[in-house]
């Protein structure tokens, strides 16, 4: 095998850099040879070398570059978890070989095993080893290899993986395939099927000279002048780090608090939710004492004793819980509070459904103090007492005394409050996110009960529980007075008023069709729908509606944010299939829409706008409902943050932002013109509102490279029309690993190349240049405190509960002087 010694290549081999991307590294490869002998580079002339600042930061930054391995996990430090992982793999094997199988695995590259295998034939031709097969000693010096910290060594190892012949040269074929393999191993679809194009693009940067190869050099002085421009990106913000690092110094943050300051930030984050949860709390201890006080006195007492007292307390919190419980769902009700009144800054409206959840389980302990009290101490006291303790209670339950459990069960009383148990324990069960999400491993004819349909169905059993609560609360053993029989008052308001929102919700989605418009079905299994607007539908960045499709189900209603803004002429919401319910429906609409003309991969579309299309699935809408990403106008600046499919309400926001400052310079614009030409310098009396959000920062975290598509145009729209850089987008791809990642090398290089020559992101297809690995939120924050050190921030979040928590402790921790308000989504 040929080895190609970086600094040493042979005469003839080496080839002048210069043309397009060579004129811009020269220096920095010069200047390299001078201040750091051992990372020259052949053939570049040290008499023509300018000095550059941070060089030796460039240098720092490119030895972190290039890595086949995580940080803190190479050398000797981490080879004892690769030799555990290697006895583990090879327990079953006669020879005590690591097959090339395992080998990705072996080195904790278990989700790259294509990447892992050309690595290893790499090593395994350096070693001079035939097979597919290696033992302890030779994964050991595998081990050694990948993990050298020497710049040179790695770059040597991944041109090899590109140098298929092992000639010293890599033409535009092995670019392709190494390329492809990137792809592939970082789930980049698009770039696979185009891994020969983009080749092209890369040898025509780094072969100017159309020489049909490029060697080692030339791809060793591009990543160094790539590391040279990083570093000198990050030592541009050296002195604002510091001017942050003092700050913190000054207000300390997180676990550097004292108790009593983190006691203070968390009331002053959790005030709303406190005091309403503290009144509550304390309603529902007055009225368990008052009941249970009022028993203590009255006959029952001297048979049941205090047994009676606590069923009778519990039972009157269940009636106020039932009562309550419904107005956290009365959405339209609270909607109204929300734009209406001021009360949202009292209270918490965006935790009405977290209400709801802890209503709930106050119902389970009341319904097992009041029901455990009765059937362990109440019953058999009153089956067992003697004829003259039972005497007082013949007026209650008759003259001849109870004699055993199924006298009381059978009755009344009894039913109503077995069958209302048992419906409730049917509904509260499956509203766990256990069973509504489906994360129970069961088998598949009991895993059709479980899942979002089964939750939604048991929910609706509650007309029966009222029901059923109500014949209870009149059919009363203890009480004969029908003043003294107080459920149905307390329910009846509640009950009223959601059965209202319900007959509003039919009423309105039937006086307010929709048309759809324009349908999108994206590989992803994510369906676009675009519909009319109706007329007087009028809704806040940020909010959702319901939508029920009858092709699908004919009582099924499934909230969505609106991704359109109030100022277009059209309704938009972005579904992916989650569910059962959400599965059919994109269905429904990939069957009714063509497939790509080009045969390839992109969406399945079709514009119903144009013509007359008969089979069309019906759509009813209902809403809008307030949500907490509505309060952005609020905020002078906002943190914006969607996973996945829960950008949609963050992507209506970044709209809708755009499109109020360009009303504002609208109106701005009319204001300052005179109103007739008579009177010239009489001007419009209209009074200008501004809009309050100055700044905003958008991230996107999505895994797959198709996610892109369902908001290119927005994002290329926002890109151009933010002329003020009021909007800083940034995109993660999570499946892409990480910057410095030598399965990731490539594709950043290709990157960079095309959205320099073109203005298109490679992997987004966006004039957004898109990220790769997740966000360093503790960063993210920082910067944000750094810019605005004065200023309420709001942070809204739409995704997984568990970047939740990260984010609402990083809010916490950095409010000090600025203060981070977090806001969350709620369904």
């Amino acid at each position: 095998m040929m080895t190609i010694d970086v600094g040493t290549q042979p005469e003839e081999e080496k080839k002048p850099s210069h043309g397009s991307y060579t004129s811009g590294t020269k220096s920095a490869a010069e200047e390299l040879n001078h201040g750091f002998p051992f990372l020259s580079v052949s053939g570049q002339s040290s008499s023509t070398s300018r000095h550059l600042d941070r060089t030796k930061s460039a240098v720092t930054h490119a030895l972190k570059g290039l890595k086949f391995i995580k940080t803190g996990t190479g050398g000797a430090a981490g080879w004892p978890a690769v030799e555990k992982r290697f006895n583990a793999l090879t327990a079953s094997t006669t020879d005590g070989r690591l097959p090339l199988s395992s080998f990705g695995e072996c080195i904790g590259m278990k989700d790259s095993k294509e990447f892992a295998g050309e690595l290893f034939h790499v090593l395994a031709r350096r070693h001079s080893i035939t097979g597919d097969s290696i033992d302890k000693n030779q994964l050991k010096s595998f081990w050694e290899h990948i993990s050298d910290q020497s710049f040179d060594s790695r770059l040597q190892t991944f041109f090899d993986m590109m140098d298929k012949n092992a000639d010293g040269k890599v033409t535009e074929e092995e670019v392709g395939k190494i390329l492809g393999l990137s792809a592939s191993t970082n789930k980049l679809s698009n770039i696979q099927k185009r891994a020969n194009e983009y080749a092209a693009l890369i040898m025509e940067e780094l072969d100017p000279d159309k020489d049909g190869c490029i060697l080692i050099q030339d791809l060793k002085t591009l990543l160094l002048q790539e590391a040279n421009e990083s570093a000198s990106s990050v030592g541009d913000g050296t002195q604002k780090m510091g001017q942050l690092l003092s700050h913190k110094l000054n207000h300390p943050t997180g676990q550097e608090r004292s108790w009593y300051e983190k006691t203070k930030h968390f009331v002053m984050d959790n005030w709303p939710q406190i005091w309403v949860f503290t009144l509550w709390l304390g309603i529902l201890i007055g009225l368990f004492t008052y009941k249970f006080v009022q028993y203590r006195h009255k006959a029952a007492y001297e048979v049941m004793g205090y047994c009676v007292c606590t069923a009778k307390g519990a039972a009157e919190t269940l009636k106020f819980n039932m009562a309550l419980i419904l107005l956290p769902v009365c959405r339209n009700t609270i909607t109204w509070l929300r734009n209406k009144t001021k009360l949202g800054v009292v209270v918490p409206f965006d935790d009405n459904i977290n209400f709801h959840k802890v209503i709930a389980m106050a119902i389970a302990i009341g319904v097992a103090l009041h029901g455990g009290a009765h059937l362990t101490c109440d019953f058999p006291r009153l089956i067992h007492a003697t004829k003259e303790k039972y005497k007082p209670m013949e007026a209650y339950f008759g003259e001849e005394q109870p004699s055993n459990y199924w006298w009381f069960l059978k009755g009344v009383e009894g039913v109503t409050g077995v069958i209302m148990v048992v419906l409730m324990a049917i509904a509260f069960t499956l509203a766990t996110p256990s069973f509504r999400q489906n994360k129970l491993d069961l088998p598949v004819t009991l895993k059709k009960l479980t899942g979002f349909n089964a939750f939604w169905y048991s929910h609706h059993l509650f007309v029966i529980v009222y029901t059923l609560l109500i014949v209870h609360g009149i059919q009363l053993y203890l009480t004969k007075e029908w003043y003294n029989k107080t459920t149905w008052m307390y329910v009846a308001v509640p009950v009223a008023l959601y059965a209202c929102e319900r007959l509003i919700r039919t009423f309105r989605s039937t006086i307010r069709p929709v048309e759809i418009l324009k349908v999108a079905v994206y590989p992803e299994r994510v369906l676009t729908l675009r519909m009319s607007k109706p007329q007087g539908f009028n809704y806040r960045s940020g909010q959702y509606i319901f939508v029920k499709c009858s092709a699908v189900s004919h009582f099924e209603w499934h909230p969505f944010s609106i991704t359109s803004s109030p100022g277009e002429d059209y309704l938009s919401v972005h579904i992916r299939a989650l569910g059962d319910w959400t599965g059919r429906l994109i269905t429904v609409f990939s069957e009714i829409c063509p497939a790509p003309t080009d045969g390839g991969s992109g969406p399945r579309s079709m514009d119903f706008s144009r013509g007359n299309f008969p089979n069309i699935p019906k759509i009813l809408i209902d809403g809008p409902y307030g949500a907490p990403a509505q309060e952005y106008m609020n905020y002078d600046v906002v943190l914006l943050v969607g996973q996945g499919i829960g950008a949609t309400p963050m992507i209506s926001i970044v709209r809708d932002i755009i499109n109020n400052m360009e009303e504002e310079k609208d109106i701005q614009v009319r204001v300052e013109t005179p109103q007739n030409e008579d009177d010239g310098n009489r001007k419009n009396s209209t009074t200008v509102k501004t809009f309050k959000t100055k700044k905003a920062y958008y991230y996107w975290v999505t895994r797959e490279q198709g996610s892109f598509e369902w908001f290119r145009g927005i994002m290329n729209e926002v890109a151009e029309m933010d002329k003020k850089g009021v909007i800083e987008l940034h995109n993660y791809c999570t499946s892409v690993s990480e910057e410095g990642d030598a399965r990731s090398a490539l594709i950043t290089m290709l990157q960079s190349f095309h959205h320099n020559k073109k203005g298109v992101d490679v992997v987004s297809g966006t004039t957004v240049k898109s990220q790769f690995g997740r966000p360093n939120w503790k960063l993210v924050f920082e910067n944000i405190a750094l810019r605005h050190p004065h200023d309420r921030v709001g942070v809204f979040f739409c995704g997984d509960p568990r970047l939740c928590k990260e984010l609402q402790k990083l809010a916490s921790d950095f409010s000090g002087e600025i203060k981070f308000d977090f806001h969350k989504e709620n369904f």
